[in-house]
């Protein structure tokens, strides 16, 4: 099955990720959990690579969903490639979409999920404006 992204998502982000025999479950594929863990890899990379990490004593991103849905199955030895794409920026979040294929079959997407991200402001506990350099970088 191919997956198509649609247009109004901007590509920003691609991180090649192996996939360890740990990740692998008793049926030997990748366990489903592990696919999270993929998000979340590709996600903080990508949030590292732009300084948006988040500052206990002051603001950064929150996930308040997350989902992931699967298509192929993936299997060690090999690479998955994550491509992380984002949408939708509203006063205070943004979207996260990321599919992962198997690095040696480009275009084969075997998974894609996603995470919506709210900017915080933690030593308040409450959501704040995105900043506009964040902004100008989702959109």
């Amino acid at each position: 099955m191919k997956i198509e992204i649609p247009e109004h998502k901007k590509l920003v982000y691609e991180l090649l990720i192996p996939i360890r025999w740990g990740d692998m479950d008793a049926l030997n594929h990748v366990n489903n959990a592990t696919y999270f863990r993929y998000l979340e890899i590709a996600r903080v990379d990508w949030m590292h690579s732009i300084a948006a990490m988040p500052t206990p004593t002051g603001q950064g991103p929150v996930i308040v969903n997350a989902f992931c849905n699967f298509y192929k199955q993936l299997a060690y030895p090999g690479e998955v490639l994550t491509k992380l794409y984002t949408s939708d920026p509203g006063r205070t979040t943004f979207e996260t979409w990321v599919t992962m294929e198997r690095a040696d079959r480009p275009g084969v997407i075997c998974a894609a999920g996603g995470a919506t991200t709210i900017w915080i402001d933690f030593p308040q506990q409450k959501a704040v404006a995105l900043p506009e350099w964040l902004r100008a970088v989702v959109s």
